[in-house]
């Protein structure tokens, strides 16, 4: 069934008030190339009548104490990237479809079958330095009373904890709220930008080269059940806990690396990037919403990987976590960029698999006056890179989504039979 979107408006929504103006600094890792970037997801609401005239005015208010969010990036060149408060303004699109979510079961194709470029916003603006606007949504209301928001949102100024923060913030003054239940904060200091020298050396400015793999969709449901039987097996293997992503990661780098059945000796790569927000010494506060993560690599001999049972796995990343702080610490005081070396840099081949978890995000808590989102759905950008997301099942059930791009086309069939006999 085709999806025939009409786009009624188009326009920067601006703040409310008036807003400081000036260039803020960026923290370090906010400068990162490989976040020099913009992550698209969708979310799906069962029912919000004008949804876009309440977001567009909530929109508006939440700009004025997350005014950042309403500038443009700058780059002065040699990594001195800042936030212009230029107040220009986010990007939004108001649109319709003749058609109920019903007729497309709101979205949740295990296919991945979706009209992506017609939920997206477009028409995207530039300012006179080839700019964006950091933000960019466009609500699309349905003919049944429900809604789908299409979000475009830029990664170097937020992780995806920031910007479900801030989601969260504009539902809040949606409902009426008249003070956030969380003040933002900026805070970009936590990591200043080491010496001249060092960045050049070190954070080249352009991308590293792609792989050429052409990556499958493999989506695999896990309901809760499923996941507290893993849980317990493992407790009772150990005597101690374990979470669900360390589930997940585990068994879907072990069952990738055996469906694809590489060379014995070949070293397969397990990356994830762990939130360091509450590692900090002082911790940083509530309500800062720039990124602040470190990326763990665990490498180990396919031979290994594919012989070792779930227990074994898991335990090989609950160990890569426990060195995290050290890590992050050599990071932070330029052991790494003395060294000649990039953390985040790592080789993007078939052999690298990334994981990343979404569903904890909070981006389900954030109502507009209609209740949480059925689901939300990440829309990837490149279907070269191996990467498995993990997401909130749609309500009312209750599990993980595991969306992947991870294997090519003849190992998918192996792989997906795989993940569903994990039980």
């Amino acid at each position: 069934m085709a999806l025939s979107v009409i786009r009624s408006r188009r326009s920067l929504v601006t703040p409310s008030q008036q807003t400081p103006s000036g260039k803020l600094e960026l923290s370090f890792i906010d400068k990162i190339p490989v976040l020099r970037c913009y992550t698209r997801t969708m979310h799906v609401y069962r029912y919000g009548p004008e949804a876009s005239k309440v977001i567009r005015e909530a929109l508006s208010k939440a700009l004025v104490p997350y005014y950042p969010l309403a500038g443009r990036l700058k780059d002065s060149g040699q990594n001195q990237l800042r936030v212009e408060c230029s107040g220009e303004g986010v990007w939004f699109v108001e649109a319709s479809v003749d058609c109920t979510l019903d007729a497309f079961n709101y979205f949740d194709n295990s296919d991945l079958s979706i009209p992506y470029d017609e939920l997206l916003p477009d028409q995207v603006p530039k300012n006179e330095q080839g700019m964006e606007p950091l933000v960019q949504m466009q609500v699309t209301q349905f003919a049944c009373g429900g809604f789908v928001i299409g979000l475009i949102f830029c990664h170097t100024i937020c992780d995806g904890l920031g910007s479900a923060q801030f989601l969260i913030a504009v539902g809040e003054l949606a409902r009426g709220l008249e003070h956030l239940s969380t003040a933002p904060v900026w805070q970009r200091d936590f990591f200043p930008t080491p010496t001249h020298q060092a960045i050049v050396n070190v954070v080249p400015n352009l991308p590293p080269p792609m792989p050429d793999n052409r990556l499958e969709h493999v989506s695999i449901d896990i309901t809760m059940d499923e996941i507290n039987r893993l849980k317990q097996e493992f407790h009772e293997s150990t005597g101690q806990a374990c979470s669900t992503f360390e589930i997940v990661a585990a068994n879907c780098w072990r069952l990738r690396t055996r469906a694809i059945n590489f060379e014995p000796s070949t070293e397969v790569r397990l990356l994830f990037f762990a939130n360091y927000r509450q590692l900090l010494d002082p911790p940083l506060p509530k309500g800062f919403y720039g990124n602040c993560f470190f990326p763990i690599t665990i490498s180990a001999p396919c031979e290994l990987l594919t012989q070792a049972s779930k227990v074994e796995v898991i335990k090989l990343i609950q160990e890569a976590k426990t060195k995290l702080p050290v890590e992050f610490a050599k990071f932070k005081d330029g052991d790494y960029l003395r060294n000649g070396k990039d953390p985040f840099a790592v080789p993007l081949g078939y052999t690298t698999l990334f994981i990343s978890e979404w569903g904890r995000l909070g981006f389900n808590q954030v109502d507009y006056g209609w209740g949480p989102p059925v689901h939300m759905v990440p829309i990837p950008g490149s279907s070269i890179i191996p990467v498995g997301i993990m997401g909130s099942l749609p309500l009312p059930k209750k599990g993980v989504r595991l969306m992947t791009w991870c294997v090519e086309e003849n190992h998918g069939r192996p792989f997906l039979n795989l993940m569903t006999n994990l039980v």
